[in-house]
């Protein structure tokens, strides 16, 4: 028996990976974007904290310059410094 491929569609599909499913602040999903953002991906990227909590940039930007917040992780309350 012989197949003959007429035709053929590629389907991609991407995902961050991350420990978590959803921002610890906005609660959207990590696939998605953040309420700032249009699109997913690279507009809307995510970070890690040393502590391994992981959020949008654009929220965790949001949470560090609130004035009522010290510069803690809004999950663990520890100091918060990015991962290198």
């Amino acid at each position: 028996m012989k197949v003959n491929i007429k035709s053929w569609r590629g389907v991609a599909v991407w995902k961050w990976i991350a420990k978590d499913d959803n921002c610890g602040i906005c609660r959207n999903a990590f696939d998605g974007c953040c309420t700032d953002c249009k699109m997913p991906g690279d507009e809307c990227p995510l970070v890690w904290g040393q502590c391994s909590h992981c959020f949008h940039i654009h929220c965790i930007m949001k949470w560090l310059n609130s004035p009522q917040v010290v510069q803690l992780c809004p999950i663990c309350r520890q100091d918060w410094k990015f991962k290198e």
